[in-house]
């Protein structure tokens, strides 16, 4: 397993932008698939973006496609989610996950971070 630290959440006004970023420790990072999920209140855990080892694969919900842009550095053992055009609905607790495959699904991914709130106003 990883050690993930999310970081690079806030408050900003609909159609704003943020970048989050999750550091992972150790040196297996390059082996993993990474995901970004997140959890609205009152909502389950819902998939966001995923991108496998290389970096050259990607997947995304849909209600994000063309708005946000997974990507990773392996040399900073590092994971980002770049999110334009927000809205307010994609307020929620953004979770930076790390498993062995690419998948939607939460029980895939063997370690999580701790969370950083993002909170969209309109």
């Amino acid at each position: 397993q990883v050690q993930l630290v999310e970081s690079g959440g806030g408050l900003v006004q609909a159609g704003g932008s943020l970048r989050l970023s999750c550091a992972a420790s150790g040196r297996t990072f390059s082996r993993y698939t990474m995901t970004w999920f997140r959890q609205a209140p009152g909502k389950e855990r819902e998939f966001v973006a995923a991108i496998d080892w290389s970096g050259f694969s990607q997947y995304y919900r849909d209600s994000v496609k063309g708005r946000f842009t997974i990507s990773r550095d392996n040399a900073k053992n590092t994971v980002y989610l770049q999110m334009n055009s927000l809205k307010a609905e994609d307020t929620a607790v953004y979770y930076c996950g790390a498993g062995k495959m690419m998948a939607t699904i939460e029980k895939e991914y063997d370690s999580w971070g701790q969370g950083t709130q993002v909170t969209v106003s309109s």
